[in-house]
């Protein structure tokens, strides 16, 4: 670790999600003294954004950090599979036709990923991440953040550490943009997710192929996702905003009843889900009017929740690490952080963010419309025709989720 005085850094990063532990690798290979603060133990958390998307894989290529994420277990997304109402089920996007190093989406555990990114941060001498730290209030002085007050879970200690710098990546609950008094700009939203698992087997205990598609599929006007992770299935219910009490309050029976209705082939495994194993996602889509303060900067979901629509979440929050890296670790360095600076990343970012959101936002009114009439929303038939008659269309779609709208590229200081 390197030498500095008690309580500093060049850099604060508030929370270890893929933005800040992407920002904070990033700054600490310029030579930027960064601490990460992550109030949690570790990183196991279930049911988060586990999608690896073809431009972050090619992140982690230019980082040197291809082999050790090449031995985490990940399954692979080859395309996007959607019932037409034709009664065919088109192919939407087609990873595989990507001009890219890697036409796929890697479904890989988050934990995994950012424990890769952790493990890289502990060979530079000027990274340091604290765990079980979280922040409690920030510090200023003269209108500016200069730091923020955190506890330490360990000891219980209470303490400042003051930076030039604080970047605020701790999530779409964000308490950091909060205290700043950053204002947010609310999409409405029609439906909240239930994320739960079910095991890739039959009644016979025998494995079942789900195949490396993602698949939506409908029955009785419920619309499921379906995730295939080798042995088991990430499911996503989608129901009406607010509605989940309801569905609860009908019992577990009618809940593995309606599942099984759309997923018939694995209905056996279902006798395993129980309540406790289904996961509420509260959808939120909205965006910070202005990422940042003097002295404070948000990136990533604290900056901009995503809707689930695409999975294109961590891709963002990875996007926006690597673009605020590049642009402030030279000032830092420098000595002459400015306004100026954390604009340029708002500048920078935002229009991803807002063609993104959009694109999320026509997809809600369709399911909006579809929880209405208690129907499954299916691609028109002449849509579902001209993917048949040029399948090489279904690239478009797959490079607007899968590299993005403005990909970034590690910039040559951080390169291994």
């Amino acid at each position: 670790m390197s030498e500095r005085a008690p309580g500093t850094a060049r850099c604060i990063v508030v929370g270890g999600g893929p933005a800040g532990m992407i920002a904070g690798l990033l700054l600490a290979r310029a030579g930027v003294d960064t601490t990460v603060l992550e109030k949690h133990a570790d990183f196991l958390r279930d049911f988060r954004g586990d999608t690896i998307h073809p431009s972050t894989q090619l992140l982690l290529d230019e980082l040197g950090l291809a082999d050790e994420f090449a031995r985490i277990p990940f399954s692979r997304l080859d395309g996007v599979r959607v019932p037409a109402a034709d009664g065919t089920v088109a192919t939407l996007a087609d990873f595989g036709r990507l001009r890219h190093p890697h036409p796929f989406i890697a479904m890989a555990p988050q934990w995994d990923f950012l424990d890769l990114l952790a493990d890289a941060g502990r060979q530079e001498p000027r990274f340091h991440l604290r765990m079980r730290t979280e922040v409690v209030e920030l510090v200023r002085r003269d209108g500016a953040v200069v730091g923020v007050r955190c506890r330490d879970h360990a000891t219980g200690e209470t303490e400042e550490l003051l930076a030039p710098l604080t970047i605020g990546a701790d999530g779409r609950g964000s308490r950091v943009r909060r205290l700043a008094g950053l204002r947010m700009r609310e999409f409405p939203v029609p439906f909240d997710v239930l994320w739960f698992r079910i095991a890739a087997r039959d009644a016979d205990g025998a494995p079942v192929d789900v195949g490396r598609s993602l698949l939506p599929r409908g029955a009785g006007g419920r619309l499921f996702i379906l995730i295939p992770r080798g042995d088991y299935v990430q499911a996503a219910m989608l129901i009406p905003k607010g509605s989940e009490p309801e569905l609860r309050a009908a019992g577990i029976g009618a809940f593995r009843a309606e599942v099984a209705a759309a997923v018939p082939e694995l209905a056996a495994a279902l006798e395993d889900v129980g309540f406790d194993d289904v996961h509420l996602l509260d959808v939120r889509l909205n965006r910070a009017r202005r990422w940042w303060t003097r002295g404070l900067l948000c990136i990533g979901d604290a900056a901009h929740a995503m809707s689930p629509v695409g999975g294109v979440g961590v891709n963002l929050a990875v996007q926006d690490g690597v673009a605020a890296a590049a642009l402030v670790a030279e000032p830092l360095l420098q000595g002459r952080m400015s306004d100026r600076v954390v604009t340029a990343v708002q500048r920078r970012r935002a229009p991803a963010t807002i063609i993104t959101q959009t694109a999320q936002r026509i997809v809600h009114l369709g399911l909006r419309r579809a929880f209405a009439r208690r129907t499954v929303p299916l691609v028109p038939r002449t849509v579902a025709r001209l993917l048949r008659l040029a399948p090489v269309l279904s690239a478009v779609p797959a490079r607007v989720v899968g590299v993005g709208v403005r990909p970034e590229h590690a910039p040559d200081f951080a390169r291994r």
